[in-house]
């Protein structure tokens, strides 16, 4: 994830985030990333259910219209 970064950068950035946040904030602090990210992969997996929902019932629409277009065929031939 971070491969761009080397490891003397990294340190940097934890040493600047204990001077932003300090060390008694940090674990709260990643509580509420974690429960943030929970939520976003819950939101994307909700959204992906619908759309497959709603996927199902188009392609459930179109064979009915097929088969009615089919039925129609039918009666006009005979």
């Amino acid at each position: 994830m971070l491969s761009f970064l080397d490891p003397p950068e990294i340190g940097l950035l934890v040493v600047l985030v204990l001077v932003l946040f300090g060390g008694s904030q940090l674990p709260k602090l990643a509580k509420n990333l974690g429960k943030a990210q929970n939520e976003f992969k819950k939101g994307l997996d909700a959204g992906s259910k619908d759309v497959a929902v709603e996927s199902d019932a188009d392609k459930l629409k179109r064979l009915e219209e097929l088969d009615k277009a089919k039925a129609a065929e039918k009666t006009e031939s005979n």
